[in-house]
């Protein structure tokens, strides 16, 4: 009875076997490796920033508007049916706190003819694009504004010649302080600074004014009374209902008249803009990805070229094909996990570093590093899986005698 005859064992590559090879070829070849690696990173670290950055803007702008409240409706006049421009009734404001939800109703209005100058020397046309507003007393509480400097009109300064500047008015006019001797000059004469606003995030406008009170406005500069823009406050739960009915009430006789906005529209457009940068920004991020890609081709098909002679020794002794094509895949997936890690720590450092300076909270999602990270490793495979098809089909003679 014959025994049988048995073969040598299959040769196997364990995962570590795999590994410690790949990084064996990445090892001896640093300089191009660092080059190729740095190529994906900065694709990488892009997406992760700019993902970053918009998420922590969106993130402060969020917190803001909650501090401040969302529950904030504005109230303009719109357009005549004949297409000139429509006026409030000056007594839209009282009938506008008669409705029940409502909790603060302010105003201001326009004055047309008056500008103001930092002295009576000025040119009449060069007026630094600053307006005049005459405001109800109740306009901080409304928009939760501050002062900077100095205090708010009152019953009695709001009677006579003084004014609150805008913080944007107060930087081109060139007034840091406020007191009896700062003076500027309103509609032809001299008004007295008592305060300057800190920016109203929720008013924007109110930052390129000067503000008088309502009777000083009527006395000294000719104001006809009429609200410009009702800033209306409700409870929470009524914002909806009580937006559905301020145009008939502010103006009974033509509520087509008269424009209803809120906070939260410009919110959701600045939202838009976010997201319409952000994937502006995302595009270029993934072309450089791309050209990384391209860079860890490149580099694994020179090692191909250049590594015959190992190819062919490595299959004479025993290696396969499926060992081959591994090891150099596994080059290539090492190659783009370098590349990957290091865009992902650049771009969180980015993003910390911007939102820092502006004061901001770091919001990095994990969603970002994560989907940069597995972008990175299917570029890898995507790069590496030809040059290692390549490899793998080299036959032990042929590497041999072409090395």
């Amino acid at each position: 009875m014959t025994e049988a005859t048995t073969g040598p064992p299959a040769a196997r590559l364990r995962a570590g076997d795999v590994l410690r090879v790949g990084g064996a070829g990445l090892r001896t070849r640093r300089v191009r490796v660092v080059l190729s690696a740095l190529g994906i990173a900065i694709g990488i670290a892009a997406m992760v920033s700019v993902v970053g950055i918009s998420s922590s803007s969106r993130a402060d702008l969020n917190h803001r508007l909650a501090a401040l409240g969302t529950n904030l409706l504005t109230v303009a006049p719109g357009d005549t049916l004949t297409g000139g421009t429509a006026t409030l009734p000056t007594e839209s404001v009282a009938m506008i706190r008669r409705i029940g939800p409502v909790r603060q109703a302010c105003a201001t209005g326009t004055v047309p003819d008056a500008k103001v100058y930092r002295s009576d020397r000025i040119p009449a046309e060069e007026s630094g694009g600053l307006s005049v507003q005459a405001t109800s007393l109740d306009l901080p509480q409304a928009l939760r504004a501050n002062l900077a400097y100095g205090a708010w009109l009152n019953a009695a300064t709001a009677r006579y010649p003084a004014v609150v500047l805008g913080a944007t008015a107060a930087k081109r006019l060139g007034i840091g302080a406020v007191g009896p001797d700062v003076q500027v000059y309103v509609g032809g004469r001299w008004f007295t600074v008592v305060g300057i606003l800190a920016p109203v995030p929720l008013a924007p406008e109110l930052d390129t004014a000067a503000l008088v009170g309502w009777s000083a406005a009527t006395t000294y500069l000719g104001f006809d009374g009429h609200p410009t823009t009702v800033y209306t406050r409700t409870d929470d739960s009524a914002v909806e209902a009580v937006q559905a009915v301020l145009a008939a009430t502010a103006n009974p006789a033509a509520p087509n008249e008269v424009k209803v906005s809120r906070p939260s529209d410009a919110l959701t457009a600045r939202q838009a803009t976010d997201r319409a940068f952000t994937g502006l920004l995302l595009g270029l991020g993934a072309v450089a990805l791309l050209v990384g890609g391209v860079g860890v081709a490149n580099t694994m098909v020179i090692s191909v070229l250049e590594r015959r002679a190992e190819i062919g020794l490595r299959r004479s002794l025993g290696a396969t094909r499926r060992h081959i094509l591994l090891q150099f895949l596994a080059e290539s997936l090492l190659l783009s996990a370098l590349g990957g890690v290091g865009g992902v720590l650049i771009g969180i450092a980015v993003t910390t570093g911007y939102a820092t300076a502006q004061s901001w909270e770091t919001v990095v999602p994990a969603w970002s590093t994560g989907g940069g990270m597995a972008s990175t490793l299917l570029i890898g495979a995507a790069a590496g899986l030809y040059p290692a098809i390549r490899a793998a089909r080299l036959s032990p003679t042929t590497a041999l005698a072409t090395a």
